[in-house]
């Protein structure tokens, strides 16, 4: 109930700023937006129907889907009725209703019917009514069908427009598709969509029939999803649904005693965020129950992962069921979930967490159904990183657990060590694997420093699937503290939205013993709340996200996008960016990310003579770190809003670009003046643009305005000047300081007066857009 109640208050709260904030995001996204694909999976070597919900999907063609042995094609574009529409549709079904009546001989509704008896005065004429009914023919019933099963899938007010448009397409799985997640993306007139996971899989699969709003005719009559949803399943399988608002799905089967049933829900790992619901992802819980209805097993998150997981031995032979809901009764058909149901191989927890690159590691697995204790990870020819640990019964695949490597020495934390007179001595660097066997558990590690020596600690834990919320505090040889860590936010983490690992750095004010004390924040503990600890000097570096991870650009057309710089242990240089093995044409322009800052908005200009194509870009930063280059590659990512306020960086598969439309002029508009513009904080700076002859001429006055400008720098004045543009900047003393730099995005347009759409004798104006301009570097300077 408290759970309940906290979540009921975060919503109130959301609400107030709900409509604001999806009404502008709306207004900012008119590229294709997919939100929501059912079933998100199928098994190897089947060929299903699946449904992809968005917006903006009209004339959508193709069909993307990341890695080997999935094929898929778009059948049919379902877009939703307006009322407009709806009102027609009544009317027609109407007209053939009349019809049909007066063809069949029935009077109208509440009416008497003719009498068929033949008349028996003398003076009755032949009835000729029958020569002259309408005839009613097989097509017509089946025109007739048609158009009531289309009315029935009016919406009149739906949930969220920007899932309300449905693709159906058709996937082919080979039977050696190799199972796990991919990426799918759809193609329309004006590009790519954003990527959602599909996942592969090896168990049969068992599916509900795809979930719709409430119609208007059924919200009349009382009908509404708040109902159970029941199915007849054979295990192991793999169940996939959508839940709506009240609604539960179950499923019954049956088990024999004493098999080890694991039961394991994909919601949120589906769809990691949603804009607009609070918490702001699919909270599944699921309730095993006997025959009896008898309630065995509840769970509604596993540890700190909101998707649920059940164990269960079966007591005796006979039948079961599993249901699954959202934990507070919401719904949508974005809630999708797939739920694999068996006795299959499921890792809960690793250890060591990692190991050195280049070596080999002997890990200890625990879990459910595994057919050993032990694996070996080898690791020999990977670099330093995050891969992924999975563990095999037979041909079945376990869920992945990360397992992390790194190019430090490493060492076991050794017992007991849990107070100071008992700490265990390290030499520094180091990366000590340990965990908090029990609640209340402390470790503590020794060390000796230099007068002046920066030292950092960092803990990898809740990052790689530990449960561990720690907390690093450090002292000196007397007990003093000198430096305390509890929650460090990594912006790298995108699926965290508990950032429960810790990280501080400290300046030694003298030489001799120190001493770094490591436990969990809420005095938990057990087997799985392991850890991987750092202990070193600091190692500047850095990590890149670009984003979005679809790119729609017009051949020789400019488009901006965004690359993010996740520092590490203080490096606060500037990094160059460029593009790696591109094909010849394609620019960035405004390609660095200024020193001290986490983020640049940048731009593409695609080549004129790409049509219709799609492509992976791949986008690299290097900077000068202790007097080394260090050359790192940005990570493809979504930006994703979580409950109307909070955003992430969600690591994808691939940064696509689609080239789309008629080629552009890139050469149209140029900026005539030095970069980058020096602009006075608390003053103003003039831009000019050149524009061709046949442009104006063309286009008439060119307008121009700044996208997503930072707060502060505003447009004052945009006139006609030389034969060109001119652009007056202005800035905010206040909001901005002398220092700032970055990019400044333009976008080009004129407004046309044209015929009004509803009322031929009166105008309106229409902005015509004409291409965003090449990012224009910026300086904020004194006065």
């Amino acid at each position: 109930m408290k759970r309940f109640a906290i979540h009921a208050i975060v919503f109130l709260a959301a609400l107030l700023a709900a409509s604001r904030a999806a009404q502008a995001q709306q207004g900012a996204q008119r590229d294709p937006h997919i939100g929501y694909v059912y079933p998100a999976g199928g098994q190897q070597g089947t060929i299903f129907q699946a449904s992809v919900g968005g917006e903006f999907l009209d004339g959508a063609s193709e069909v993307f889907v990341s890695g080997q042995g999935v094929a898929a094609a778009v059948l049919e574009y379902v877009k939703p009725l307006t009322p407009q529409q709806a009102t027609q549709l009544r009317d027609q079904i109407k007209e053939l209703v009349e019809r049909k009546r007066s063809a069949l001989g029935i009077g109208p509704p509440g009416g008497s019917r003719p009498s068929t008896r033949a008349s028996t005065r003398p003076d009755t004429q032949p009835d000729t009514r029958a020569a002259t009914r309408p005839v009613w023919t097989a097509d017509d019933e089946k025109l007739l069908a048609q158009l009531r099963q289309k009315l029935g899938t009016f919406v009149r007010r739906p949930s969220s427009p920007a899932i309300a448009e449905t693709v159906i397409v058709q996937i082919t799985l080979a039977a050696d598709a190799a199972p796990g997640q991919r990426e799918l993306r759809l193609k329309t007139p004006t590009g790519l969509t954003n990527p959602l996971i599909f996942c592969v899989g090896q168990l049969p699969e068992f599916s509900q029939k795809p979930a719709h709003e409430t119609t208007a005719r059924e919200a009349r009559a009382g009908a509404t999803q708040a109902q159970e949803r029941e199915m007849s399943i054979t295990l192991p399988a793999i169940a996939n649904g959508q839940i709506m608002p009240g609604s539960v799905d179950r499923y019954r089967f049956e088990a024999r005693q004493g098999q080890h049933l694991v039961i394991a829900v994909t919601a949120r790992a589906l769809i990691p965020y949603l804009a607009d619901a609070v918490p702001g992802w699919f909270e599944a819980a699921v309730s095993l129950q006997d025959a009896k209805g008898n309630e065995l097993a509840y769970d509604d998150h596993f540890r700190f992962d909101p998707d649920p997981v059940l164990y269960f031995e079966v007591p005796q032979d006979g039948q079961y069921t599993i249901d699954i809901r959202d934990a507070l009764y919401r719904g949508r058909q974005d809630f999708v979930y797939r739920m694999e149901i068996g006795e299959l191989p499921f890792i809960t927890s690793i250890f060591p967490l990692g190991g050195k690159a280049g070596a080999t590691t002997t890990v200890t697995l625990s879990g459910w159904n595994l057919p050993a204790g032990e694996l070996t990870q080898d690791v020999a020819n990977k670099a330093a990183g995050i891969s992924p640990i999975v563990a095999s019964q037979g041909a079945l695949l376990s869920n992945a657990k990360p397992f992390m490597t790194d190019t430090l020495p490493e060492c076991l934390q050794a017992k007991p060590s849990d107070r100071q007179d008992k700490a265990q001595f390290v030499r520094l660097p180091i990366i000590v694997n340990g965990r908090i066997e029990h609640p209340g558990d402390w470790h503590v590690f020794r060390f000796e420093g230099r007068t002046g020596q920066q030292v950092v600690a960092e803990v990898y834990a809740r990052r790689l699937g530990s449960p561990l919320d720690s907390v690093l505090k450090l002292t000196n040889a007397q007990g003093n503290q000198i430096a305390f860590n509890d929650d460090y936010e990594d912006k790298g983490a995108g699926l965290v939205t508990h950032q429960a690992d810790s990280w501080l750095t400290a300046t030694l004010p003298a030489a001799g013993t120190y001493y770094l004390h490591l436990g969990d924040a809420q005095d938990k503990g057990g087997p799985e709340y392991a850890y991987r600890l750092r202990i070193s000097d600091p190692r500047p570096d850095f990590e890149l996200r670009a984003f979005p991870s679809s790119i729609n650009v017009r051949p020789g057309g400019t488009v901006a996008f965004a690359v993010c710089a996740i520092r590490r242990d203080g490096f606060s240089g500037e990094v160059d960016l460029s593009l790696k093995d591109a094909p010849p044409g394609f620019i960035l322009d405004g390609a660095v990310i200024p020193a001290n800052q986490d983020q640049v908005r940048l731009t593409l200009t695609a080549p004129p003579t790409f049509e219709d194509q799609t492509i992976d870009l791949h986008v690299e930063g290097q900077a000068i770190i202790y007097g080394r280059q260090v050359v790192h590659e940005a990570v493809p990512a979504e930006e994703m809003m979580q409950a109307f306020a909070y955003k992430h960086l969600v690591p994808v598969d691939a940064l696509a670009v689609s080239l789309v439309g008629r080629a552009m002029n890139r050469n149209s508009m140029q900026l005539m003046d030095a970069t980058p513009v020096r602009i006075p904080a608390g003053g103003w700076a003039r831009l000019y643009f050149s524009v061709p002859r046949a442009r104006l001429a063309a286009s008439g006055q060119v307008q121009l305005e700044l996208s997503d400008p930072p707060d502060g720098i505003s447009v004052r004045e945009v006139s006609p000047a030389n034969g060109g543009v001119e652009l007056v900047l202005q800035c905010d003393a206040e909001k901005i300081k002398p220092g700032l730099s970055g990019n400044l995005i333009v976008d080009a347009f004129v407004e046309r007066t044209v015929p009004s759409p509803k009322d031929k004798t009166t105008t309106t104006t229409r902005r015509v857009p004409l291409g965003t301009l090449p990012a224009i570097p910026f300086q904020i300077v004194s006065r």
